[in-house]
């Protein structure tokens, strides 16, 4: 069974969120041995997929090394280019079936278009704990599937150095524990309207270099706050980082970015 790791929302190979994503299985395996694999591969999220009776649409499921996740933008991104580039899927769009709904995937130029549902934030008290965690004060807090924390310029969120240990037990309003984005816009005349960073201690992620799901929430947020539907990102991860563009539709997030192939493997277990 071959296995690839794809740089998703990357710019070129060594960029952006690494994710493995393994070649499809007609019915699943057993979920210890998913999370086994996740484990051993020790990227953020392993994908793991199912055939259907349709070509174009999969069962998908996502295994960080600690757990299962309800949804993973990056490793969605991944198990699309591995599809077409890797097992040269003739289908002109894919769809994915997961346990945060149907998610869809279509290429439009040199870029992927993911089609996920929006979490729209809602101010929210800061968390007892929050700013000593972050070492940062917090300009605003907001809560949706992760704590959205707005910081006052991009200088602040690149100088983010948590406690991780203290920021895995801050919870949110969802109840996802130790799940942090830290935000603020970018610098006048940087190509990019936001920069962001997402720290996952409570999955055991202490920081994952591109997110899409983080995005979900971002997006409605800044297209809000700037006035326009799409808006550019940049995930500044340090050494690696990810290009993400977003545009809010309504309960719908379109997430666009490029992938690579950067490793071709072939399980043994």
């Amino acid at each position: 069974m071959r296995q690839w790791t794809v740089d998703a929302f990357a710019a070129g190979p060594f960029l952006g969120n690494p994710a493995c994503v393994v070649e499809p299985f007609e019915r699943w395996p057993d979920d210890g041995w998913m999370q086994a694999l996740a484990r051993e591969n020790n990227q953020a999220e392993t994908a793991f997929l199912r055939r259907t009776d349709d070509p174009a649409r999969f069962d998908l499921r996502w295994f960080t090394p600690g757990q299962e996740v309800d949804l993973c933008g990056h490793a969605t991104l991944g198990a699309a280019h591995a599809l077409w580039a890797e097992m040269a899927s003739a289908a002109p769009d894919l769809a994915f079936d997961t346990r945060s709904g149907p998610l869809f995937v279509r290429r439009t130029g040199d870029l992927y278009e993911m089609d996920f549902p929006a979490h729209v934030p809602r101010p929210y008290e800061v968390p007892a704990g929050l700013a000593e965690a972050l070492g940062a004060t917090p300009v605003e807090v907001l809560a949706g599937r992760y704590l959205l924390v707005v910081l006052p310029d991009a200088a602040a969120v690149h100088a983010v150095s948590p406690d991780l240990k203290a920021l895995a037990t801050i919870r949110g309003e969802a109840g996802e524990v130790g799940h942090v984005i830290v935000c603020a816009p970018a610098e006048a005349g940087d190509d990019v309207d936001v920069v962001d960073r997402f720290f996952a201690p409570g999955c055991g992620v202490d920081e994952d270099p591109a997110t899409g799901s983080a995005h979900c929430i971002l997006a409605p947020f800044w297209a809000e706050r700037l006035g326009r539907s799409t808006v550019r990102f940049r995930q500044v991860f340090p050494t690696r980082g990810g290009e993400i563009e977003t545009e809010a539709r309504g309960d719908r997030v379109l997430l666009r970015g490029r992938a690579v192939t950067t490793i071709e493997s072939r399980l043994r277990v």
